[in-house]
């Protein structure tokens, strides 16, 4: 079986496990049996993070311990025709030429395609390799949750390479640190009333994507948008929810939103035109970046909804307008580079309260936390209750990291060319497990993945042997 089948097999039993955040449990014992059938030792700390050793090749059992490490669990995000339950059914493998992706929901090679890998360098024999420790964490995509309560005695080695990259070519050597702030406007209930009608609001079509990698690509917030449409509205006619939601996730930007809302049946006239006229210029603003956008507005007939009162539907609204979201600060370092951004990335209006998630992400740890101090302004100004989550720091480059320089060799005298070193917005491990561990030389390395945390997530598999290559090389220094 060559490299490219191999990795491609792990990946599709792999995508075969469920394995969204927090529901890891599936794929760790899955990869402790792989371990067992292969006579390898593994070990789980109390966050749940595995690591498997596995002894050196022969005659190189001397050399010291290298990690490679990647965390088990994936966004689970579907497009709305999509009848997938992510907690029982498997990730559904389409090949279209080139590419991989799913059918429907993302393709989670975020981060497994990365533990295919892993497997795949073990699995074959002709790979010489040291001693190695496969490290694997949960609660990634929450906010480093795994690594951040990482045991530091699950890992002797004293170099990482996290396999959690999304650019072929290029070697990651810092990141982006960040948080989330959730916000909470409380809220009673009541029962529409016979002189109200009720209308139903929908966006949809968005492109979505991952709120690091995709932040500064223009590509638009349903969140914000549904709430701008609503903040046009209720200025003339006072409306009152009944249902406010959009995204499931706060690393990914949300590509749909709904809203019920009631109005008196003589504003209603009026709530059609503010509509039409709000429509007519988002979908101006974004002819270029969102062509498959739609909003829509309908009335809904039936049995009276239950609706917040005026005043908690005008707090509300006007918190979600008044929120930043995107790119807050381009780096004046790296010309290009985003520095600093938000996203709002879940709402939804419950029992008790109005829930509103941002995700802040920064190469700058005090600008996290200006960034966040921003919104809980916004916040206790509207009357809302916040919670932040912790703040994970960036993972400031080393320039002079041995293991760069060695990655960096590898790739030349293979390709012929120098590859690139890449800072990325997106967040990863490296950093935290580093620190948890008393320092550790780390990079990142990967396979080329586009439209992370959302339903058009793809692998292209011709970056596959390429990156095989590399480690293999890698490994056998």
């Amino acid at each position: 079986m060559n490299p490219t089948e191999l990795i491609l097999k792990n990946f599709e039993k792999i995508s075969s496990i469920p394995r969204g955040t927090k529901f890891e449990a599936g794929i760790r014992q899955w990869l402790m049996d792989w371990a067992a059938a292969y006579s390898l030792k593994s070990r789980t700390d109390a966050a749940g993070n595995l690591v498997i050793r596995v002894p050196a090749s022969a005659g190189r059992e001397s050399e010291a311990t290298l990690v490679l490490q990647g965390h088990m669990d994936m966004v689970w995000q579907k497009t709305p025709a999509s009848t997938h339950d992510f907690t029982r059914d498997p990730i559904q493998l389409i090949r279209d030429g080139d590419w991989i992706r799913a059918n429907g929901t993302t393709l989670g090679a975020d981060n497994g395609i990365g533990m295919a890998l892993m497997l795949a360098l073990v699995e074959d024999e002709t790979v010489s390799h040291p001693p190695l420790e496969l490290l694997f964490t949960v609660e990634e995509e929450i906010g480093v949750v795994g690594a951040d309560n990482l045991d530091p005695t699950l890992i002797s080695g004293k170099a990482l390479i996290n396999l959690d990259s999304e650019t072929e070519g290029a070697f990651t050597a810092g990141c982006a640190g960040g948080g989330s702030l959730y916000m909470t406007l409380p809220v009673t209930w009541d029962l529409q009333s016979p002189d109200e009608v009720a209308f139903g609001m929908k966006i949809g079509g968005l492109q979505g994507g991952h709120s690091g990698e995709d932040i500064n690509k223009h590509r638009a917030n349903a969140n914000k948008l549904i709430g701008r449409a609503l903040d046009s509205i209720q200025r003339d006619v006072e409306i009152r929810l009944s249902t406010l939601k959009g995204g499931t996730a706060r690393n990914a930007i949300p590509r749909e939103a709904e809203a019920v809302f009631v109005c008196p049946k003589a504003g209603a006239g009026v709530c059609r035109a503010k509509f039409s006229a709000i429509v007519l210029a988002i979908q101006a603003e974004h002819a270029r970046t969102e062509q498959e956008l739609t909003i829509t507005l309908t009335e809904k007939v039936g049995e009276p909804v239950r609706t917040i009162s005026c005043l908690e539907t005008i707090k509300g609204i006007r918190l979600l307008a008044a929120l930043p979201h995107g790119v807050a600060a381009m780096s004046a370092e790296i010309p290009g580079f985003v520095d600093t951004s938000n996203n709002i990335g879940i709402l939804e209006l419950k029992e008790d309260d109005l829930l509103i998630v941002s995700n802040h992400r920064s190469t700058v740890l005090s600008r996290i936390e200006e960034i966040t101090a921003r919104v809980e302004a916004l916040a206790w100004l509207a009357g809302a209750k916040t919670e932040r989550t912790k703040i994970f720091p960036p993972w400031q480059p080393n320039m002079d990291s041995r293991l760069l320089k060695k990655c960096m060799e590898t790739y030349e005298s293979l390709y012929g060319v120098k590859p690139d070193i890449h800072l990325t917005h997106g967040g990863l491990e490296c950093g935290i497990i580093s620190d948890r561990c008393g320092g550790l030389d780390t990079i990142s390395f990967g396979c080329m993945i586009e439209n992370l945390h959302s339903p058009d997530e793809r692998l292209f598999v011709p970056s596959l042997p390429r990156v095989w290559e590399v480690m293999r090389s890698l490994l056998a220094l």
